[in-house]
C-alpha cells in the first residue's frame, strides 16, 4: 500500500462499533465515527472479509491457466484467475499455491507477488493479493470444494489479452493483475 503523504486526511476516530451480522461469507459491522472536522457519522457500515489471493499462472508452454465458473451475484459464467480466500494462519504465498492446485491441478514454477488491491476500500476491510507464477505444470487433478463448479482453460496469452480487453474477465481484481502483467511485458 502507499505510504503517507504530507497533508493527507487523518484517520477517523471510532466511537462505537457493533457487529450486525457474523457469518463465514458475510460479516457486517456498524461503526459510529468522528471525522477530523468533528462531524460524526452515526451509521457507517463495513463488510469484513479475510484476505483474498489470486494467481496469474503461465505454463511452461506459455499459456495462461484460466478458469470459468458461474457467479450467482451477476448470474453469469465468467473468465477468472484461480483465486480464493486465505485460510487462517496461512501465508499469502502458500494460500495462492494451494488455490492454484485445488482449482486447476497446476503447481510448480517460479512465483512472485504481482500486486495488492482492494475491492472497495470505502466499505470492505480486506486486500486481494495477486501473484504471478511462471513455468507451472499439471501436477494432478482439481480438488474442488463441494460448492465449486470450475472448468480449466489453457489460454494463449494473445487470447487472454483479448478476453480482458473485450470485457470477458469482468472481475476487476482479476483483470487488473493481467493488465499489469501485459504492461510490464511491453
Amino acid at each position: 500500500m502507499s505510504g503517507r503523504i504530507d497533508n493527507d486526511p487523518e484517520r477517523w476516530e471510532v466511537l462505537e462499533s457493533a457487529y450486525l451480522h457474523r457469518r463465514p461469507w458475510l460479516t457486517v459491522r456498524r461503526d459510529k465515527v468522528r471525522l477530523t472536522s468533528g462531524r460524526t457519522i452515526d451509521d457507517y457500515y463495513v463488510q469484513e472479509f479475510p484476505a483474498w489471493v489470486n494467481v496469474l499462472a503461465i505454463t511452461e508452454a506459455g499459456d495462461a491457466v484460466l478458469i470459468r465458473q458461474y457467479r450467482h451475484g451477476l448470474g453469469e459464467v465468467s473468465w477468472e484467475l484461480p483465486a480464493g480466500v486465505l485460510d487462517e494462519g496461512e501465508s499469502l504465498l502458500d494460500g495462492a499455491k494451494r488455490e492454484l492446485l485445488e482449482e486447476t491441478g497446476y503447481s510448480g514454477g517460479t512465483w512472485k507477488p504481482l500486486m495488492e488491491l482492494s475491492a472497495n476500500p470505502a466499505l470492505q476491510n480486506n486486500i486481494s493479493y495477486s501473484f504471478l507464477a511462471e513455468g507451472v505444470s499439471l501436477a494432478g487433478s482439481q480438488q474442488l470444494d463441494p460448492t465449486e463448479e470450475i472448468t480449466v482453460h489453457l489460454t494463449p496469452l494473445e487470447r487472454l489479452r483479448e478476453i480482458v480487453f473485450d470485457g470477458g474477465m469482468i472481475q476487476a481484481l482479476h483483470s487488473a493483475p493481467v493488465l499489469k502483467y501485459f504492461l510490464q511485458r511491453g
